[in-house]
C-alpha cells in the first residue's frame, strides 16, 4: 500500500516543539511516510556574517530516528508554522500549526493577509483565536478548525515529566520554588529586568529561558543573551537554558511561577493552572515601524485578574511572592480565562488534528 507522505516544515529549531506531538503520532502510524525539514536556522555575527546551522540540527533529527528532507519531493500533506511559498508544494494539503498562541502576535494576521487567495487548514487552540482570526479579515480561502493546543499535549497526557529528575538535571535545589524567566525578544522586558530578575529570586531557583531569536543575532542583538551569560556565575541559584534546548514544556512543568511580558509562554503557563507575573511594558515599544500594534492584546490588561502585573523592577520581588501564593479570586479568574483561550486541555489535540486531516484527505480523494 502506498503511504501518505507528510512534511513537517520548520523555519527555526524552536518551531519543532509545536510539531513534536504530531510528529510522534504520524510516525507511529504505518500508513504515513513522515519527513522533517529545517530551512532558516542561521546565526548572524558582526551584523552581516551568517552561519548556516540547519545541517547540524538536521543531522541531529536523523540521529533521533527521523527522516529528513530537502523538500525536493512531492508531499500529500505539509505542516508549516507559518505561511509558505504555496507553489513549491503543488497540490499538498497545507496545514498551519503556529508555534505559539495564535492570537497574541499581529504578525500572524499580517502574513496571512498576503495569502488570502490560497487555502490553508488552520488549527486554533480555542475561542479567542478563532474569533480574532475571523475578525482579522485574513482568512480568505483558508479553513479554521478549533482543536486545542497540540504543543502542550505531553503536559496533559500522562506521566511525561518527572520534577525531581528535571530539577536534578538542571543542578537546582529541590527544596526551593522555581521561577522561570521567559521574556520574548521584541517587545521585551529583559533590558529592564536584567539585574532585578537575579536579585529578586535569590530565595528561589531561577531558570532563564530566552527566546530563540535572542541567540541568533538577526532579529535581536546578541547582547540579549550575553547580558545574562555575563552575570550568571555570580548567582548560584540561577541557570540559563541553551538555545539547543528548544522545548519549554519541561520548564513549565517544574516552574512554580513565570515572569515574562508578552511571550507566548505566558498563555502556556495559564494552561498549567499556576500563576504568572507579567511585566507591563511601555506602550510605545509595542508598535511596528508602520505604527501597527506588535501584539494582539494590551500587555497591561492581558490576564489582568488572573496573573500578577508589575510596572517596575522594584515591584518584581513582591510580585513573585504574590504569584506563589495567589488569591482564590485570582484562581477563579484563571479558570475563566483558560476556558476562553483553550477549547480543551486533555492531551488529545494532536489526535483531533490527525482526524481532521485524514477526513480532508479522504474527502479530496472522493471528489477526484
Amino acid at each position: 500500500m502506498q503511504k501518505t507522505k507528510i512534511l513537517f516544515k520548520m523555519f527555526y529549531l524552536y518551531h519543532k516543539a509545536a510539531f513534536d506531538p504530531l510528529i510522534d503520532l504520524f510516525e507511529s502510524d504505518q500508513n504515513y511516510d513522515v519527513a522533517l525539514s529545517l530551512t532558516h536556522e542561521v546565526e548572524r555575527s558582526f551584523g552581516f556574517f551568517d552561519k548556516d546551522e540547519t545541517k547540524k540540527y538536521l543531522q541531529k533529527f536523523e540521529q533521533e530516528g527521523h527522516r529528513i528532507s530537502d523538500e525536493n519531493e512531492n508531499f500529500d500533506i505539509v505542516f508549516a508554522p507559518d505561511v509558505v511559498d504555496e507553489m513549491k508544494y503543488g497540490d499538498a494539503l497545507l496545514c498551519l500549526i503556529y508555534h505559539g498562541i495564535t492570537f497574541t502576535k499581529t504578525v500572524t494576521y499580517r502574513e496571512l493577509k498576503k495569502h488570502t487567495g490560497n487555502r490553508y487548514i488552520i488549527f486554533a487552540e480555542g475561542d479567542q483565536s478563532v474569533q480574532s482570526l475571523q475578525e482579522s479579515g485574513s482568512l480568505g480561502n483558508s479553513e479554521l478548525y478549533k482543536v486545542g493546543y497540540p504543543k502542550m499535549d505531553p503536559y496533559f497526557s500522562g506521566n511525561n515529566f518527572d520534577r525531581k529528575k528535571i530539577i536534578n538535571s538542571l543542578g537546582l535545589d529541590l527544596e526551593k520554588p522555581v521561577v522561570l524567566f521567559a521574556p520574548t525578544y521584541k517587545p521585551t522586558c529583559l533590558y529592564d529586568l536584567k539585574e532585578a530578575i537575579f536579585k529578586s529570586t535569590k530565595d528561589y531557583n531561577l531558570i532563564i529561558k530566552l527566546h530563540h531569536y535572542a541567540w541568533m543575532g538577526k532579529y535581536a542583538s546578541h547582547r540579549q543573551h550575553k547580558i545574562f551569560e555575563d552575570q550568571i556565575e555570580q548567582y548560584p541559584h540561577a541557570i540559563i537554558i541553551p538555545k539547543e534546548d528548544y522545548n519549554i514544556l519541561p520548564l513549565l512543568f517544574v516552574a512554580n511561577t513565570l515572569v515574562s511580558e508578552a511571550s507566548g509562554a505566558i498563555t502556556e503557563f495559564l494552561a498549567t493552572g499556576k500563576t504568572g507575573v507579567i511585566y507591563n511594558l511601555n506602550q510605545e515599544s509595542l508598535k511596528h515601524s508602520d505604527g501597527e500594534a506588535l501584539l494582539g492584546f494590551d500587555n497591561r490588561e492581558y490576564l489582568k485578574e488572573s496573573f500578577v502585573h508589575v510596572d517596575t523592577p522594584d515591584e518584581l520581588h513582591a510580585g513573585i511572592k504574590f504569584a506563589l501564593n495567589p488569591s482564590d479570586e485570582m484562581k477563579k479568574a484563571q479558570e475563566r480565562d483558560k476556558k476562553k483561550i483553550f477549547s480543551k486541555l486533555d492531551g488529545h489535540a494532536s489526535i483531533r488534528v490527525k482526524q481532521i486531516v485524514e477526513q480532508l484527505i479522504s474527502d479530496n480523494i472522493k471528489v477526484q
